[in-house]
């Protein structure tokens, strides 16, 4: 099997529970924030686990999960709401039960195109999710959210 090369059909995730989409989104999300932010030049481990850790907290992913939801098809909506309504057992002091929420659909969602093997457009949904803005609306550097 090559793990980096799935390609499930529709039929077969949906079989799968909204809580292990979001379980393996979740990975899937964090290995694409820290290849981003090893090719933007960050190698010090501290500095690596630290920006790692505020992007993908529950607050930040609820954050980004806004910026995607204007792109978002009508298929990967419906898997986003299923992974947002998911009945969670905790939630992390740090996050609101919304941003907990919301983050969980992000990662359902990333899981998803993973098993379908939607690379392309994983990319392209990271790439919007990653995008600064500023107070005018203008997209700012990564190194502002660290």
């Amino acid at each position: 099997m090559d793990y980096f090369n799935i390609s499930l059909p529709n039929r077969e995730i949906n079989k799968i529970p909204m809580l292990a989409l979001a379980h393996i989104g979740d990975g899937v999300f964090e290995l694409m924030v820290r290849s981003k932010l090893i090719l933007e030049g960050k190698t010090r481990i501290n500095d690596l686990h630290r920006a790692c850790v505020k992007i993908v907290a529950a607050t930040s992913q609820a954050k980004r999960m806004e910026r995607l939801l204007p792109h978002l098809t009508e298929e990967e909506l419906a898997v986003f709401r299923r992974g947002r309504n998911a009945k969670v057992n905790s939630v992390p002091h740090a996050a609101s039960v919304r941003e907990y929420h919301e983050a969980t659909g992000l990662e359902a969602l990333f899981g998803a195109l993973y098993l379908r093997g939607e690379k392309a457009r994983l990319d392209e949904l990271f790439s919007i999710a990653m995008e600064e803005q500023n107070e005018n609306n203008e997209p700012a550097s990564l190194e502002a959210d660290l």
